[in-house]
């Protein structure tokens, strides 16, 4: 059996997702242990809580990779969590994923966006700095921003808290004239929503069988 843990990185996920996986809300602590007791065999970890409930644990994600349950991750928290324990036989897919393997992203933030709740398909009312960069990136391959334009909308947008980065505040931080926004309204690169698709073709075509082989390491059992 397969599950997705998804949520505002794809919010169309149901529409587009494979009959075969089953789809549930951004996972806090304990959702992978529940999943893997309920006998799910693959996991996607895509979008989780965070900030005001606890966090995916990375334990439970130990656990299930210990006794040969695919768990793969991407996008947005299941990128940050596959960087972590890929060592451990997590599979991270994705730009993002790479991003933090690499250590080009270092801050949890990085993926972070303040949108709206799940009944209203959790509208997006802020921009995740993830997606500014690889929006940035693009328009100065493209020639459509210089390389010092490039830098100071990538520095304004790093000072500005993930509840409140909007293109409009990164371009007014920057000190750039407004004929800019509309380039960066138009040509956003939704690298998280990238990510996600990626993620769902990758477990659609993944064995939904347990892994034969043990790893090669041993996780201690805790009270916790």
């Amino acid at each position: 059996m397969k599950v997705i843990f998804i949520g505002p990185s794809l919010p169309d996920a149901a529409r587009l997702c494979a009959s075969d996986i089953i789809l549930r809300p951004p996972a806090i602590q304990g959702d992978l242990r529940k999943a893997i007791d309920e006998g799910f065999t693959s996991i996607g970890l895509v979008d989780g809580g965070f900030e005001y409930q606890p966090p995916v644990w990375h334990k439970e994600i130990l656990y299930g990779l210990s006794i040969g349950v695919r768990i793969y991750g991407a996008s947005s928290m299941g990128a940050l969590r596959a960087a972590e324990c890929e060592a451990f036989g997590m599979i991270g897919i994705g730009a993002v994923f790479d991003g933090f393997k690499t250590g080009r992203l270092i801050d949890d933030a990085d993926v972070a966006l303040l949108h709206g709740p799940e009944e209203l398909g959790y509208p997006a009312l802020t921009v995740p700095f993830v997606n500014v960069s690889a929006t940035l990136d693009t328009l100065q391959e493209s020639g459509h921003l210089s390389p010092l334009q490039q830098e100071l909308l990538e520095t304004s947008a790093r000072n500005i808290f993930f509840k409140e980065r909007t293109w409009k505040r990164i371009v007014a931080g920057s000190g750039l004239g407004k004929e800019v926004l509309p380039v960066l309204t138009r040509g956003m690169v939704d690298i998280k929503r990238q990510d996600a698709l990626q993620l769902l073709a990758t477990m659609h075509e993944a064995p939904a069988t347990l892994r034969k082989h043990a790893p090669d390491w041993q996780l201690n059992l805790t009270a916790l």
